[in-house]
């Protein structure tokens, strides 16, 4: 029986969320599995993703083929770097020690770089909002004086209107 890692897929139109599975190769997308290992949600940004370390590397390990997505998912998690370095204790190259050193190191720069990513994304989307408020201001200025070069243009035309209709009635008065 050949065993994938596949993504299955869930929630409502326009906003996915995948679960990763272990499932036998001919088994329907989103059908019987073997495992539920995690959870993926490609629109959050940063995408996020919840996975089971410890039975992901196991599954890896005894040899499921993981599709391209959960392969690309499996390497940000660090799963297929960690079997990389198990296959290595196995095989005598370097010790546990070394293998566990070598993953936390990897793993510290890893969620610095995330981390980095996330705090850019978060100014520029602060930046964006600032220009749309400078840019609301602008056009709400625009228009307050616009509307009082308007009501001065009113209340000019009606002067001389009330002029002549108070020379008018000064008129009628002294006749």
């Amino acid at each position: 029986m050949a065993v994938k890692i596949r993504l299955a897929r869930r929630g409502k139109k326009g906003a996915p969320i995948y679960d990763i599975l272990v499932a036998n190769s001919v088994a329907p997308r989103s059908g019987r599995f073997i495992e539920k290992i995690g959870s993926y949600q490609p629109v959050a940004d940063p995408a996020i993703i919840l996975l089971n370390e410890d039975r992901a590397l196991y599954w890896v390990m005894v040899g499921a083929q993981p599709t391209d997505t959960a392969k690309t998912i499996l390497q940000k998690a660090g799963i297929l770097f960690k079997k990389h370095l198990q296959v290595g204790v196995n095989k005598g190259a370097i010790t546990q020690e070394v293998a566990d050193a070598r993953f936390t190191e990897w793993k510290k720069g890893k969620d610095a770089v995330v981390e980095s990513e996330a705090s850019k994304n978060a100014k520029a989307k602060e930046a964006a909002k600032a220009a749309r408020l400078e840019a609301e201001i602008k056009v709400n200025q625009a228009r307050i004086e616009a509307q009082a070069a308007a009501a001065a243009a009113a209340v000019a035309e009606e002067e001389p209107a009330a002029e002549e209709a108070a020379e008018a009635s000064t008129e009628e008065a002294a006749e």
